[in-house]
């Protein structure tokens, strides 16, 4: 797995529109946000386009993520928001180049296609987290570890709030996952992910119970539930109530002997934790904690002008 360079203050993040459009105002307060920050900002003015439901055409919209990474005055991409329509650009993704010029993508949402196929095709480490509409309203923790993660010395752990245990235990691997009905729309399709030895992050807006039990038993009978080392369940954001999310896990798990969380303050909603994808990390149910000791950046030479050394994960 590659590391990558971490941003900081006066670099410059590309921003791309790879599913639907966005609202400007959201879009415009999130770009302060980040200008804030002390980032420079790079805005294809076609991000703006539509067709259809889609942020303008799936060529449009593949070719402006492969510019963004090829560019070296670029030094990290950063989603505007999801919706639908990153499924359809998959195909038109340039992998190899991407895995030549790997960089921090940050995104959520429908985004989850793009973070699975950029963490199985390219090596690369990425980043499940808010999306740039999604800093109007997002709350001061997610924004501030947003930005903290970027300086993080070595370990970065998130915590349930609060805890719910589903089932005790510790597991450890690399976090694969994202929103749920994305993941279920790729098994079958090239680009399904492999979820064997790894910590399965899943969240979800707007399914019924019903539904998220559906798509977790497509999971389990296409064997994707076989092999995982632990489960995180993020924010289901009107999906019914916890406790039946919980129940639903319980009983889908049940013949698992691997942790289960709930309560992961990822997803959707105003609290949406950065969770790197990718990278090896230990979940704790009993503590509640899923904690990353693989380091996933190098060590910023930047201050002494040199490049940093190309280097896999610790």
């Amino acid at each position: 797995m590659h590391s990558l360079n971490p941003i900081t203050p006066g670099d410059t993040i590309g921003i791309v529109a790879p599913a639907s459009p966005f609202d400007k105002t959201r879009f415009e307060s999130g770009v302060r946000f980040l200008e804030n920050q002390g980032f420079r900002l790079r805005i294809p003015t076609e991000i703006c386009d539509r067709a259809g439901f889609l942020a303008g055409s799936d060529a449009q919209r593949a070719r402006l993520i492969n510019e963004l990474f090829a560019d070296s005055g670029v030094q990290a991409v950063w989603c505007a928001r999801g919706g639908y329509g990153s499924l359809r650009i998959l195909p038109l993704i340039d992998y190899s180049l991407i895995r030549a010029h790997p960089k921090p993508f940050v995104g959520s949402s429908d985004i989850t296609a793009l973070l699975a196929a950029l963490t199985e095709r390219c090596d690369m480490p990425v980043f499940h987290g808010p999306m740039v509409v999604s800093f109007a309203d997002a709350d001061e923790a997610s924004c501030r570890a947003a930005i903290e993660i970027f300086k993080m010395p070595g370990v970065w752990t998130v915590k349930a709030e609060p805890v719910h245990v589903i089932r005790p235990g510790r597991g450890s691997g690399p976090v694969a996952g994202g929103n749920l009905t994305t993941l279920a729309h790729l098994i079958g399709t090239p680009f399904e992910p492999d979820f064997s030895g790894k910590l399965l992050f899943i969240e979800d807006i707007g399914e019924a119970p019903y539904r998220i039990d559906r798509m977790l038993t497509q999971f389990k009978m296409a064997g994707k539930l076989a092999h995982v080392q632990g489960v995180i369940l993020g924010n289901f954001i009107n999906c019914g109530t916890p406790e039946e999310i919980h129940a639903i896990a319980e009983e889908m798990f049940s013949d698992l002997s691997v942790p289960v969380l709930g309560g992961m303050p990822a997803g959707h909603g105003p609290c949406n934790m950065m969770l790197p994808i990718g990278v090896e990390a230990t979940l704790d149910a009993g503590s509640g904690t899923l904690t990353y000791h693989s380091r996933f950046f190098h060590k910023t030479l930047k201050a002494a002008g040199k490049a940093a050394p190309d280097a896999g994960l610790a």
